[in-house]
């Protein structure tokens, strides 16, 4: 019978083996396996290499590593063969005919270690070679193959880190007890962020370490000096270590590849790193890795095992290169990510109001949600903008699209709708220049948006629909109904016409505005999720009673409740107004003609409101101003001038009249006759301003009362 056996080269790397799981507390046991029992004489006759020989335990990882996964040197035109015997594994007929599973991505390889697998030696728990009792912890990785399946699995789960702290610990908890006992991960601080020049001295940071828990002291494993009870890798270790120029750790860093921890570079480079009171373990077992990205070194990993494991091989320096590498790069990866997203965030907070006005006779309340992590930036806005006449305009809107350009458009498009109502156009005014200058931007720029401006006064609200879901008004009752608003066109189609109606908005009612990603999913329509909508705040109203309507933000917080967990398709703007409005008893208006009366008809009045009022001791400096902003209206309206007192937690005066040009503060001369009426008004009122209407302008300021 032939002596020889036939072998059967692995077509994958991924095999499971026994022991490897990441639950067993003592880590990956990589162990060679034992000789297998000879084959039957009806197995089929084995193969031999040329001569007889077989290839050493090193050359078929020397191989990948210095040749490339193709195993060609650098400038070959044919393939080398590929190495056999150390790669090989036990046939189907040796095995009984069972194939083995694929492991879990996670998982850490080892060689198979079943007693039927196992042919007479050496007895159990003891090395084959050797015939010794191993030491205690996980032996090291003998085989080539075991060298190949570990940095695939390594690799792998390093590459799942998306952060920066996920693949730090990812290496840690790859290579910690499988590989090395302990590992100290250095990384410069700050990262450099892509092609970025870094400025000032290279200073590597302690990032995290981590190591085979041990009762013993540490004085007796890793680091060979004396420790403190309970301290940790990170207590014996220079956390901030600031690399000399020329020194013995940058001449190690700019080498790049790693070396053990007694050659002459690392022996005058470990000190640097980790501080002069601190040593390793002598002879090879350390490790001195750095990393490097795709500019330029970012940090260094320290591998370490103990005195009574055995010390690492030459090979062992192709593995934690490999590491370093993978490390690295993904280090670069997730630096670039956190960039974007801190860009992404900043913009988005940018483009979003960051505080909401407090306007009289309607309080305000918002939320925004992106879409998801991976989608920080969309197109979804809202805003709150005061306006003439005490009256506030409530604009909700999105831009199709989840990136930069859609965060980028929105912003434009809101820019124009303040600017548009700082015009006090009607809203369906408004929505037509906002059509206008979406196509201005590009033919594929479209969006929806619905503007609406309320007057507490009239207790009256005016809508206009750009192709954006109708809002919800919630009465005080409990009642919650869907507004009939026409849905118009979305801004940038063109040549469209938008239409606006006016409708009751009753005291102690909360208007709702919001974007489809509040109500619209893969899993429900648009119409389905407004419905659901109406019934989650009619429900919300109920447990406040029907006499006083729920809290503007914990109605916020229970409306976004219906969405679920899970990612959110869209993101969602909401922005709630609870009207209440100005009574009439407290709102005094008048005409005046514009002639050399009005100034005193106009004091008259204003005293006459004040002692309606109880508000007597305002009365100087109210006859005072308004005199004043009365006779700069008379000198150039050509129509009636307006005159408006508001009584709310301020007293509000309103002159309007028909002339454009805004009044503008200027220093009187001692010569001058004129020009010190708005210097009072700026002195003594509270507040003040102007604003340009499309009929004229209205001079406004405010006293604070008692």
């Amino acid at each position: 019978m032939d002596s020889t056996r036939v072998t059967e080269h692995p077509t994958s790397h991924e095999r499971p083996q026994p022991g490897a799981g990441p639950a067993d507390g003592r880590g990956a046991l990589l162990r060679t396996p034992e000789p297998l029992p000879s084959p039957s004489p009806s197995a089929l006759p084995a193969q031999t290499r040329p001569g007889g020989s077989s290839a050493s335990p090193a050359a078929p990882f020397a191989c990948a590593a210095q040749h490339g996964p193709s195993g060609n040197p650098p400038g070959a035109s044919t393939p080398l063969p590929a190495p056999d015997g150390e790669h090989s594994q036990p046939s189907a007929d040796e095995t009984g005919g069972t194939h083995r599973p694929r492991p879990a991505p996670e998982s850490i390889p080892v060689q198979p270690g079943a007693e039927q697998d196992r042919a007479p030696g050496p007895p159990a728990g003891k090395d084959r070679r050797t015939g010794q009792a191993p030491p205690h912890g996980p032996m090291p990785m003998r085989r080539d193959g075991d060298r190949l399946r570990f940095v695939g699995a390594a690799t792998r789960r390093i590459a799942r880190g998306i952060d920066l702290d996920e693949i730090v610990m990812g290496l840690c908890r790859a290579t910690v007890p499988t590989f090395s006992d302990a590992i100290l991960v250095y990384l410069r601080d700050p990262l450099p962020v892509g092609d970025e020049r870094p400025t000032g001295p290279l200073v590597l940071r302690l990032r995290r370490t981590d190591r085979i828990p041990q009762e013993r002291d540490l004085e007796e494993g890793i680091l060979t000096v004396p420790a403190p009870e309970n301290s940790g890798l990170a207590a014996l270790s220079n956390e901030i270590c600031e690399v000399r120029p020329g020194g013995a750790l940058a001449e190690v860093l700019r080498g790049v590849r790693p070396v053990f921890a007694d050659a002459p570079a690392a022996r005058a480079a470990l000190p640097e790193l980790l501080g002069d009171d601190l040593t390793v373990p002598g002879g090879q077992r350390a490790i001195l890795a750095p990393l490097r990205g795709r500019r330029r070194v970012i940090g260094a990993v320290l591998f370490l095992r103990r005195p009574e494991r055995l010390a690492f091989e030459a090979d062992d320096l192709l593995v934690a290169a490999q590491l370093a590498t993978h490390s690295a790069l993904g280090i670069d990866k997730a630096v670039l990510y956190g960039r974007e997203a801190y860009i992404a965030d900043e913009l988005q907070r940018t483009m979003l109001p960051e505080t909401l006005p407090n306007p009289t006779g309607v309080r305000l309340a918002s939320r925004y949600l992106p879409a998801a992590e991976t989608a920080r930036v969309g197109g979804d806005w809202y805003d709150a903008i005061p306006l003439p006449g005490s009256r506030v305009a409530l604009v909700v809107g999105d831009v199709m699209g989840h990136s930069m350009t859609s965060a980028a458009i929105m912003g434009q498009l809101r820019t124009t709708a303040q600017t548009l109502a700082g015009l006090d156009l009607p809203p369906q005014e408004v929505l037509h220049h906002l059509d206008e200058q979406a196509q201005r931007l590009g033919t594929d720029r479209m969006a929806t948006c619905l503007y609406a401006v309320y007057d507490p006064v009239a207790h009256r609200i005016t809508i206009a629909n750009a192709g954006h879901p109708p809002p919800v008004l919630l009465h005080l009752g409990g009642r919650a109904e869907v507004l009939r608003v026409p849905a118009g066109a979305p801004i940038g189609v063109g040549g469209v016409d938008f239409e606006a109606v006016e409708l009751d908005a009753p005291a102690g009612a909360t208007l709702l505005l919001y974007t489809d990603g509040l109500v619209e999913s893969r899993l429900r329509d648009v119409w389905t999720g407004i419905e659901q909508l109406r019934e989650k705040l009619a429900a919300t109203a109920q447990l406040t009673g029907a006499d006083h309507p729920p809290p503007l933000e914990a109605l916020c917080d229970e409306v976004l409740d219906m969405l679920g967990p899970g990612d959110r398709d869209d993101d969602i703007a909401l922005l709630a107004a609870r009207f209440d409005g100005i009574a009439p008893s407290d709102v005094a208006y008048w005409f005046l003609e514009p002639e050399d009366a009005a100034p005193g008809r106009a004091r008259r009045l204003a005293r006459r409101a004040l002692a309606r009022w109880g508000m007597e001791e305002l009365t100087d400096s109210v006859e005072l101003l308004v005199s004043e902003v009365v006779t700069n209206a008379v000198r150039y309206a050509s129509r009636p001038i307006t005159l408006r007192l508001l009584r709310t937690d301020v007293l509000r005066c309103e002159v309007g009249d028909d002339v454009p040009q805004l009044p503008r503060l200027r220093q009187a001369r001692a010569t001058d006759e004129g020009g010190r009426g708005l210097y009072l008004v700026n002195r003594l009122a509270r507040r003040w301003g102007a604003t340009r209407l499309s009929t004229g302008k209205v001079v406004w300021f405010e006293l604070n009362r008692g």
